[in-house]
């Protein structure tokens, strides 16, 4: 095939493929009150007052949750199931510390270079849930299981796969984490710098 006719072939059959990431996440922000006019009494502050997580009920000083829904069109074909669509719904909520009161200007300045650094290590976070809901969207399209008329054996095989990445995903995020507030990482340099004399 002639490579013109090969690259209009190419552009065609992209144009009738509809994109797998046709859809955008919904991000919101919420904040927690912490009280305090210095930095060491702000930081204090977020020990006592942070988001709780884990079984071991510690406090964050900031945490990426997400909401995820799907609109799923399974149809029979034949003796086969096959998932036509599937569109998920994704709200990230992003909980960050926000001072009750009006800050010195000096201590201000500090406090918005500290929040700064904290909602991009948070939507680092974000960024992984959304590369994940794409992995998702990239196998379920399209997706096939023969002898499968009722369209279960389908839905067992989506299960595992979405618990595989679920998996991956949250130790991602865990590894990230490890690493920021680890010797030399992003979040231990905000702290401290935050946290320095003045």
């Amino acid at each position: 095939m002639p490579a013109r006719s090969a690259l209009l072939l190419l552009s065609t059959l992209l144009l009738s493929t509809p994109a797998l990431a046709e859809w955008k996440p919904v991000e919101k922000i919420e904040t927690y009150a912490i009280s305090g006019q210095t930095p060491l009494e702000l930081y204090m502050s977020i020990g006592e007052k942070g988001p709780v997580i884990g079984a071991d009920r510690k406090r964050a000083i900031a945490l990426t949750n997400f909401k995820l829904t799907w609109q799923r069109d399974y149809q029979p074909q034949g003796g086969a199931c096959v998932l036509k669509t599937a569109k998920p719904k994704l709200i990230i909520t992003y909980t960050m510390p926000k001072p009750a009161g009006k800050l010195a200007p000096a201590v201000q300045t500090r406090w918005d270079a500290f929040a700064t650094g904290l909602i991009t290590h948070e939507k680092e976070h974000g960024t992984g849930i959304v590369d994940m809901v794409d992995k998702i969207v990239a196998f379920s399209t399209g997706l096939t299981v023969e002898n499968d008329p009722g369209c279960k054996k389908i839905r067992t095989q989506l299960t595992q796969y979405l618990d595989q990445l679920s998996k991956a995903q949250r130790q991602g995020s865990r590894d990230f984490d490890k690493e920021e507030f680890g010797p030399g990482g992003h979040l231990q340099k905000l702290i401290v710098a935050f946290l320095g004399a003045g």
